[in-house]
């Protein structure tokens, strides 16, 4: 089973590049993050014509997460259960599916935090909380279970192309990381994907000044699988070349082989 995360960066503005991308890669499993869409505007029929079925949870803002199988959808679930709300609204941040039978899999699109001492910061963490009380039956379970989405943290230096100009700011902080450290501590292991190009899979390059070409990225696109899940695990990379190109998402997606 091939499954894999992207941050789409809007599923209508790349609804082609998706679908191309869908069957050139033969991915049986996608999670994907910043929908950018209502449910109504989900793109459920195009979708259906290459042999997929999605599992959506999207309000039409700027966040929406999204299931997208061709091996059968059970037991949704859709939103973070106990999770937090931000201006009094709960946010469509995750949704999770059983797939084929077999695997389990949360989409996740983690709030950005903005800057240190905002209340979006604290959001952050708090739903970061809520996440590692959400998951941790599955990550102790039998059945191949994992958390993939867009976690807007690089869970160590090596992982951001230079530290200093994150220097004060999110997605590097200790207690971000800390996050991370607590979600695995439930179980999860960290599925490193190899990169296809330079020595470091980064799966986020900003659109200016030059940083993907120059390959100034971060990893912060990651797959948290439970013992069982990362047992399965034949191969893991970046699909970089999908970050290539005019109309490309910000984000390349992150491809997992499994033997189940």
């Amino acid at each position: 089973m091939r499954i894999a995360t992207w941050n789409i960066n809007s599923i209508t503005a790349r609804l082609p590049r998706l679908l191309g991308w869908l069957e050139s890669s033969g991915t049986d499993v996608l999670c994907v993050q910043e929908t950018k869409c209502s449910d109504a505007q989900f793109p459920y029929d195009e979708l259906r014509e290459l042999g997929y079925e999605a599992a959506v949870n999207a309000d039409g803002r700027w966040n929406g997460v999204a299931v997208i199988s061709r091996v059968g959808l059970a037991d949704v679930v859709k939103g973070l259960p106990g999770g937090p709300g931000y201006d009094g609204v709960q946010e469509p941040r995750a949704v999770s599916a059983t797939c084929g039978g077999t695997v389990r899999v949360w989409s996740v699109y983690v709030p950005n935090g903005r800057e240190i001492g905002h209340a979006h910061y604290a959001y952050k963490l708090e739903w970061f909380e809520a996440l590692r009380a959400a998951v941790a039956d599955g990550a102790t379970g039998d059945l191949p279970f994992a958390v993939l989405g867009d976690y807007n943290v690089a869970p160590t230096d090596e992982d951001v192309w230079d530290t200093a100009p994150f220097e004060g700011q999110t997605h590097v902080t200790a207690p971000e990381r800390e996050a991370l450290a607590a979600l695995r501590g439930t179980g999860l292991t960290d599925v490193m994907p190899r990169p296809l190009k330079y020595d470091h899979p980064y799966t986020y390059w900003d659109y200016r000044q030059l940083a993907f070409p120059k390959n100034r990225g971060m990893r912060i696109d990651l797959v948290y699988g439970n013992a069982p899940f990362a047992k399965a695990v034949s191969d893991a990379y970046v699909d970089r070349e999908e970050r290539k190109g005019k109309g490309a998402s910000d984000h390349a997606p992150v491809v997992v082989d499994l033997d189940v």
